[in-house]
């Protein structure tokens, strides 16, 4: 059943959908707005089981074993999230007696998208890009890293949608779709630009230049730190104009606290 959704406003978007009756939609804790009253929520550290979000109960789960392994493939869901600075919960909506509405919001300035799985091609997503998503799509934790991550002095933690159906992202300002097919194969882009992109595309991060006068130029003045992101392949990705670092950086130096001086690359700091 194809989730009815409208991505309304400019700024600041939010997602109404429309939930035919008995139809299922989560979301990540925090990112609910606004529901009819025909509409349950229910909150559950577990995410969907792929199979509507119908957690397996009784006869189906086999028993003690299967509860045990119920049990057990939740606390590895919750583990993943933790360690990854994710929500513990999700949100369950559920239309009854007719149909139903919900409302959903990202948290930061900027745009949503909607993006339809059919099942055979995983997305991935920054961190805390996801809203809301149709029941029948599985939210993973993807820990990327190893020689690519590492090359660039970091690894890094994705969210993965994976099944069939509608899932809802936010980012902040405005996105932007690219192809690195259409620049040549690869793009290489600020590690804090990217929302979103198709299974088949390769994310690593490199260092910016090499030890030499431009490579530390680069680094310390051009204010991109000591790394890029690289994409590579042939699928669709989604960038943003707006990175959270340059944000928190405006948002300092209105309030008379800019820690990022004249260079603008690797001296600035978070710190507050």
């Amino acid at each position: 059943m194809t989730l009815q959704q409208e991505i309304v406003g400019n700024a600041m978007q939010m997602a109404v959908v429309n939930l035919q009756p008995g139809q299922t939609v989560y979301c990540e804790a925090g990112k609910f707005l606004f529901k009819t009253t025909n509409v349950t929520m229910e909150t559950r550290l577990s995410g969907p089981s792929g199979n509507g979000g119908q957690q397996g109960q009784g006869g189906g789960s086999g028993g003690m074993g299967g509860l045990l392994r119920q049990a057990m493939g939740t606390a590895m869901q919750v583990g993943q999230r933790m360690l990854a600075g994710e929500s513990l919960a999700f949100q369950y909506f559920t239309s009854q007696g007719g149909e139903g509405t919900v409302g959903f919001a990202g948290v930061l300035p900027g745009e949503m998208r909607a993006l339809e799985l059919d099942g055979t091609r995983a997305w991935f997503a920054e961190k805390d890009a996801f809203v809301a998503a149709e029941s029948t799509v599985d939210f993973g934790i993807a820990f990327a890293g190893g020689r690519t991550g590492m090359s660039g002095g970091e690894g890094f933690i994705l969210e993965k949608f994976t099944g069939y159906g509608t899932v809802i992202i936010a980012g902040a300002g405005n996105f932007i779709d690219l192809n690195p097919a259409d620049f040549g194969g690869r793009i290489e882009v600020d590690t804090g630009c990217v929302v979103a992109f198709e299974e088949g595309i390769q994310y690593g991060v490199q260092r910016v230049g090499g030890l030499n006068r431009q490579g530390i130029m680069n680094a310390v003045f051009g204010g991109e730190g000591l790394s890029l992101a690289t994409l590579e392949g042939n699928g669709r990705v989604i960038l943003q104009s707006l990175t959270i670092e340059s944000l928190a950086n405006a948002l300092k130096k209105a309030q008379g606290g800019d820690k990022q001086g004249p260079t603008g690359g690797l001296f600035s700091t978070h710190a507050g």
